[in-house]
């Protein structure tokens, strides 16, 4: 048999090398097997065997299929339709799928092989196997199939497993049977869990028993007949009996999951293949169920939550694994584990970490006093347990500076700066979801949207919960602390707009049952009511009762230590947006190297000056504007010299004035109805100069303001206001230099379209320069660029770098310029709406659109730095817009030789 048609491996077959192939769970168990620990025997079906799945003719539709394969074909990493998953998810429940006959026969040899080594066959009467079935991708997803346990159980081999277990056979093999049906009915058929719990529930009630560990083997019996009942209700088919048709089923299930609805979602978001498949691993069975000498249980290698060095983990005894994480019991923590288990476990924890180098996720089963290892895998941590791992393993020489960088995701050092639950403090979540933006909140929960706003006006701190958002929720989401969903995913509208407004999220949180009506939810046996406190953890997805002590945000000493290695090794610069000293100050604390964009239309908004800037507007011709900008100077001089002095010695880049005049004034209807109210009261003071300001408003009103008179234009149409800001921007570096501060100012000049509104606007803007230099006898170093944010501009940036000295890519123009939409509409209309059906794969105002603006930018980099090249000059580029902030824009930027990126701080 070649490689290339293998489709299943033995554990004692693989190596982490074949991860790709065997998924995690395989590579992990066949690292395991490698170093000599005890696991139990087992088999893996490769990933190949999961896409040669879908190829197998008559499993799916052949229009379906050749969808399906021209998708895999492309570019795979991410824009899956989602669509398309639906209707592969329904031709798959309407037919029963076959495998390749190569498949099904090395399933089969395999099986025997696990038969061999247990001394047990599949299906026998009296000495029957018993396996476990679990996905295993090559990264861990949300979406994919539970485990199933104790599949091979029928009415014949439960009587063997009764047989072979001793005094209290009768109880534990009925409990098996119970949790096998149960787990396959609601994993691999489909049938609500709550369905199966409900029937728990009543016949606890009947019988007047508490906890699981109460009820008998008859108890057990009754109650799987009641599930099977409810198996055929709910499907129309009896519960499959012939432990190689469960077996099949659950492979099924296993591939089928791959293109569900959540997994496709999650890949999407994170950018991960589609082609690449899911493993399914069938392992021999051990019971944790077996009485006071069995148990099973989940650790880390080292504390998960606070990153320090010690065994950490939970543990329940008599009880398999779906116990520990379900909640029908409170597991025992791992320190109080029988001593001679404890230290087997923590030898085995030591050593698996030592080989893989990194924090491992283990879970256990202990049958009989016997410790068997189930899976490792590196282990998901908190923000801040991954920063301090990273570090702790660099100092104990277990990794390198480069490799702790690789093991801290951006978003955990973004989540440093948010608010958090103190990691000292005992939780008991109510509910979890998928933590879909960071930071931990407290507040009232919500229900209604309407309500939400009403109330967060009034200053209360809220947390809106619903079923899911639509667009028509945004008011209300736009005043509380988080949001909390029952439905939705990455993409969902709810985890796009809390990520855009900065607030915690946790969506998709299926374990919570709301009630709109009656204005409560219930989670974990609990029931908010509409005014009840709780907490929401959008770092980690946990939702908890009342208030949890939270601790703010700050940059640790070793996440200091940690960015201290970045700085070692990175090429681009990290800059920051900033429009006050205050921010600028803020911006340099947190280490940025210069300001990448400071918006001086932001100062003209503050306080009394608009009313100067209104003046400057109302005046007609350069002579009647010389008061306001006379009055403007200072103030923007003082202005300027504050945020030189607060970035000393590093680059300010000042973007001249950029949005349409008529965004100063009022508009033209709320003019019209102030001037009514004026002829009313026969105010003609007032009256005149509300008159004169909105002829003045009429006369600037534009059908498309944002591509109108703005940018370079009014710099070319009212160059008076542009030589006034010059002038301040000179006069505020030269008072520092005579202070012995060293201002390094960039002028932009904004919206350069054709190079000859860059060469009119930069020479005038020039003799300006040069001349306050000259009367107040000072130099100072300035440069003078232009904001690259029209398409045009990035065709012939070539021509424009014959003159800019430096360009700024603003991606937020550029975007709404090369997708022809406008952001402000296109979000509260449709764009949110295009994301979440898969029309687009992000939103491009968050996410760089890498084959459209991307492209763009990449021509006017080349273009622009051979122009440069050929003049003998240094031109500097960089991005500042919003997408400098979004790890994945950044890393695009790094690769296209952009210089920095600057972000808000």
């Amino acid at each position: 048999m070649t490689n290339e048609n293998k489709w299943v491996y033995m554990f004692s077959e693989g190596s982490e090398s074949m991860r790709n192939l065997l998924g995690g769970k395989g590579a992990g168990s066949a690292e395991m097997v490698e170093l000599g620990l005890p696991v139990p025997p087992g088999f893996t079906i490769t990933t190949e065997a999961c896409l040669e799945y879908f190829r197998t003719p008559g499993n799916l539709p052949d229009e379906l299929a050749a969808e399906l394969t021209a998708e895999l074909g492309k570019d795979t990493t991410g824009d899956f339709p989602r669509d398309l998953a639906d209707r592969i998810q329904a031709a798959l429940a309407k037919r029963q799928g076959e495998f390749a006959p190569s498949v099904a026969a090395q399933v089969q040899e395999a099986l025997a092989a696990v038969e061999a080594e247990k001394g047990a066959e599949f299906g026998h009467a009296d000495n029957p196997l018993l396996v476990s079935v679990r996905s295993g991708a090559r990264a861990s997803m949300p979406g994919m199939m539970d485990t199933v346990l104790n599949l091979g159980l029928n009415a014949t081999t439960l009587q063997g497993v009764i047989a072979r277990s001793g005094e209290d056979g009768e109880r534990f093999g009925w409990d098996s049977y119970r949790r096998f049906v149960q787990g396959y009915g609601s994993i691999v058929l489909g049938v609500e869990s709550e369905e199966f719990e409900t029937i728990i529930t009543a016949n606890k009630a009947r019988l007047g028993k508490k906890d699981d560990p109460d009820l008998s083997a008859d108890d057990w019996k009754v109650m799987v007949e009641e599930f099977k009942a409810l198996i055929k209700s709910e499907t129309g088919h009896d519960f499959p009996e012939e432990p190689r048709e469960q077996l099949d089923g659950a492979i099924r299930a296993v591939f089928g999951s791959w293109f569900g609805q959540r997994a496709v979602d999650y890949r999407n978001f994170h950018s991960l293949g589609h082609d690449w498949g899911t493993a399914v691993n069938v392992q021999a069975m051990v019971f944790g169920n077996m009485g006071e000498t069995s148990g099973t249980g989940v650790a880390f290698s080292r504390d998960s939550v606070t990153g320090e060095k010690v065994l950490y983990g939970e543990y329940l005894l008599n009880a398999q694994g779906e116990d520990v994480v379900a909640g029908v019991r409170t597991p025992e923590k791992i320190g109080t584990l029988q001593e001679t288990m404890l230290s087997q476990l923590q030898k085995y924890a030591k050593k698996l970490e030592l080989h893989f180098r990194e924090m491992q996720d283990l879970e256990f089963t202990i049958e009989e006093g016997t410790l068997w290892m189930l899976q490792t895998r590196a282990g998901k941590r908190s923000p801040r347990a991954a920063v301090k791992i990273a570090i702790d393993m660099v100092d104990e020489g277990l990794i390198d500076h480069i490799t702790a960088l690789q093991r801290v995701e951006p978003e955990q050092v973004d989540a440093h700066l948010h608010p958090q639950v103190d990691p000292n403090t005992e939780i008991s979540p109510i509910a979890t979801g998928l933590n879909a933006s960071p930071g931990a909140a407290i507040g009232t929960a919500i229900f209604d949207a309407d309500e939400a706003d009403r109330r967060g006006r009034d200053g209360e701190e809220i947390i809106l919960v619903r079923p899911e958002t639509s667009p028509d929720d945004f008011h209300g989401m736009a005043v509380a602390q988080a949001i909390l969903t029952a439905r939705g995913g990455a993409t969902s509208h709810a985890a796009i707009v809390a990520r855009a407004l900065g607030l915690p999220a946790v969506v998709g949180s299926e374990g919570i049952r709301i009630d709109l009506e009656g204005c409560q939810f219930t989670a974990g046996g609990v029931t908010v009511n509409e005014g009840d406190l709780i907490t929401v953890d959008g770092t980690s997805g946990n939702v908890m009762l009342g208030e949890t002590p939270l601790i703010p945000g700050e940059i640790t000493p070793e996440l200091e230590r940690l960015l201290g290695w970045a700085d070692e090794q990175r090429r681009l610069m990290v800059w920051a947006n900033a429009d006050t000293p205050e921010e600028a100050e803020l911006a340099r604390e947190y280490g940025a190297e210069g300001i990448g964009l400071c918006r001086t239309e932001h100062m003209f908004r503050e306080g009394d000056r608009l009313p100067i800037v209104q003046e400057m507007i109302l005046a007609e011709g350069e002579e009647e504007r010389d008061p306001s900008l006379d009055k403007l100077l200072p103030i923007q001089r003082n202005d300027f010299h504050g945020i030189f002095k607060a970035m000393e010695g590093l680059p300010v880049i000042i973007r001249l004035l950029d949005p349409p005049l008529h965004e100063f004034l009022h508009s033209v209807n709320e003019l019209r109805d102030e001037l009514h109210e004026l002829e009313a009261a026969g105010d003609t003071e007032r009256l005149a100069r509300a008159q004169k300001m909105l002829s003045r408003a009429e006369d600037l009103y534009e059908v498309n303001p944002m591509l109108g008179l703005r940018g370079c234009r009014l710099g070319i149409m009212l160059p008076d206001v542009y030589r006034m800001q010059v002038r301040a921007i000179i006069e505020a570096a030269i008072q520092l230099k005579q202070e012995g501060v060293a201002a390094m100012p960039e002028i932009m000049i904004p919206l350069i379209g054709h190079v000859n509104e860059l060469r009119t606007v930069e020479a005038e803007l020039r003799e300006v320069a040069n001349a306050v230099q000259k009367e107040k006898g000072v130099e100072v170093d300035f440069k003078f660029g232009t904001m690259i944010e029209v398409p045009r501009a990035c065709l012939t940036a070539g021509e424009i770098a014959q003159i800019a000295e430096f360009f700024s890519f603003g991606t937020n123009d550029l975007t709404q310029t090369t997708y022809g939409i406008s952001r402000d509409d296109a979000e509260g209309k449709f764009l949110l709406e295009y994301v979440e059906k898969g029309v687009l794969p992000d939103n491009p105002f968050q996410v760089l659109d890498r084959n459209g603006v991307g492209q763009l930018m990449e021509i006017a980099v080349a273009k622009g730095k051979r122009a440069a090249a050929t003049f003998k000059k240094e031109l500097e580029i960089g991005i500042c817009g919003e997408h400098g902030g979004d790890p994945a824009s950044v890393h695009f930027c790094h690769g296209i030789g952009l210089d920095y990126v600057s972000c808000s701080p």
